[in-house]
């Protein structure tokens, strides 16, 4: 469901699967879990190989915005598909400059 990567201070978590209220939940903490320990630059969420998400989704990616900010750091957002895409969009996510 979830594989990382840490290069030049940018951590990478790799999605895949559905983003449900209980994925989600297990995602937020393990990404949480790294962010606190290594304090990465940026954040990058790879919805690449992501194949739906609900609102849960959107939840997510707002709480790493917020933890990223705490941590001095910043949110990306990348390899979206157009349909959740849409969700975002609808969502407001757009307007973070997130969305790469």
């Amino acid at each position: 469901m979830i594989e990382t990567t840490y290069q030049n201070n940018v951590l990478t978590a790799f999605l895949s699967g559905e983003i449900d209220h209980d994925s989600a939940c297990e995602i937020r903490a393990r990404v949480d879990g790294i962010a606190q320990s290594l304090k990465p630059r940026l954040l990058c969420l790879d919805f690449g190989k992501v194949s739906f998400m609900d609102s849960s989704g959107v939840g997510l990616v707002m709480g790493r915005y917020r933890q990223m900010k705490l941590l001095g750091g910043a949110l990306r957002v990348q390899n979206v598909s157009p349909g959740i895409y849409r969700i975002f969009a609808m969502s407001g996510l757009e307007g973070l400059g997130v969305m790469g």
